[in-house]
């Protein structure tokens, strides 16, 4: 095998909570996070260079140091001693710096692939602790699934799959700094924390309508008061049939969920005629085997 092609699936945030700041700087949180099939796509290939090259779809991503995809193929060329080149196409299809885990999830995807190509004995387990010193979020985007997520979000608890329905997902064309938003989050302007016990249940008898009354976000006191189109966003979806709706991680991406994709289409046109945006996608949410 000289070349593989993966997909690098988006999350999305069913619960989100912050629990305190850490003394490394970080803050410890607890929620519940789910994949999407929304994806970008992912060519790996050997070559005879002995180095690592990396192109995008996108002009002005970086495809060096300061892209983790790269990062992540330097890493494993470097430890398990690969001599043969890699090459790297990323199509970009996950909107960017917008709460879904798009970096993470090429990153992950990218352990896996050069694992796979290189036919390296190295499990899932050994493959996420690599991923923890990428990015927080990397380890989950190579678990997958249903998963409560603790610490910075590499304590990983696998949960039962999430109830299969449509997902509707609209990024506002802004772009939100994580670190900023966590930089500003203060308990005192939070009125509502998810109760993360009571959604696992939910989710386990796969009751829709209980998760969607059930969505949390604490970071929404943030980003929401800085870009209010968020909260407008999310009152279009409810006006059109919308089961829930919820800002992803530190935004500004806003899902919803439909009963199906009819519900959902009419969902995006009423998204695209009010706010003309360009990265409105309906998807369905993906589930592991387990």
């Amino acid at each position: 095998m000289n070349s593989i092609k993966l997909n690098a699936r988006a999350k999305i945030n069913i619960t989100l909570d912050v629990l305190g700041k850490r003394a490394d700087g970080y803050h410890d949180l607890s929620m519940i996070m789910q994949t999407i099939n929304l994806c970008d796509n992912i060519f790996i290939e050997k070559t005879d260079t002995e180095n690592v090259q990396m192109s995008s779809n996108l002009s002005w991503l970086p495809c060096d140091e300061r892209n983790l995809v790269y990062r992540a193929a330097l890493v494993m060329k470097e430890k398990y001693g690969i001599e043969d080149g890699i090459k790297i196409e990323l199509s970009k299809n996950i909107p960017v710096a917008a709460g879904m885990a798009g970096g993470s999830t090429d990153c992950a995807a990218t352990l896996i692939g050069i694992r796979n190509l290189f036919g390296l004995n190295v499990s899932d387990k050994e493959l996420m602790a690599i991923g923890k010193e990428l990015g927080a979020d990397v380890p989950y985007c190579i678990m997958r699934g249903t998963a409560l997520a603790e610490g910075i979000g590499e304590i990983l608890t696998p949960l039962p799959p999430f109830p299969n329905c449509t997902v509707l997902i609209a990024k506002p064309p802004i772009n939100v700094s994580t670190a900023a938003v966590f930089g500003s989050f203060a308990a005192k302007d939070v009125d509502k924390r998810p109760d993360n016990n009571k959604m696992i249940e939910l989710i386990r008898a796969k009751d829709l309508n209980g998760i969607c009354q059930n969505m949390c976000n604490v970071l929404e006191s943030v980003t929401i008061k800085k870009y209010p189109i968020i909260a407008d966003v999310k009152k279009i979806m409810m006006e059109n049939d919308a089961i829930g709706s919820m800002m992803s991680g530190s935004g500004p991406t806003v899902f919803g969920f439909y009963e199906d994709y009819k519900t959902a289409l009419k969902g995006l046109k009423a998204i695209k005629n009010k706010f003309r945006f360009k990265e409105v996608y309906i998807t369905t949410v993906f589930n592991t085997s387990r």
